[in-house]
């Protein structure tokens, strides 16, 4: 792509691949478990992330599976209980939908933010 000659950019490719200093499955699997610990982010959107850096479909599906629903349950429960204590000076129905909002752009599913509000006692009204 960048003016290198294919054989040329094929045969350090496979070199390194050789070396073990190329392989897409750990790369995502690096990727997810930095992002999941540092951003708190869902499967969906660490999918996304691996797709648009050009992470295949096959490793994608292998590396979200390894993604429990357990872990994922925490790291949002983590995320909303961090986000309550920075919106907790507001009335009751802000605080719902600036959590419930925060939780959605983090990629998390509707029923899993239902379950993370209720644990935190968090409501509409």
């Amino acid at each position: 792509k960048r003016g290198i000659p294919e054989d040329i950019a094929n045969a350090v490719l496979f070199r390194l691949q050789e070396q073990g200093l190329v392989n897409d499955e750990e790369f995502a699997r690096a990727w997810s478990e930095s992002r999941q610990r540092a951003k708190k982010l869902s499967k969906r959107v660490i999918a996304s992330e691996l797709q648009s850096k050009g992470v295949s479909a096959d490793v994608i599906e292998i590396v979200i599976a390894e993604i429990d629903e357990a872990g994922e349950y925490e790291n949002a429960l983590e995320f909303a209980t961090r986000k309550l204590r920075s919106v907790s000076r507001f009335e009751t129905e802000v605080i719902y939908r600036r959590v419930h909002s925060a939780l959605m752009r983090k990629g998390y599913g509707s029923s899993l933010i239902n379950r993370v509000l209720r644990e935190l006692d968090i409501s509409p009204r």
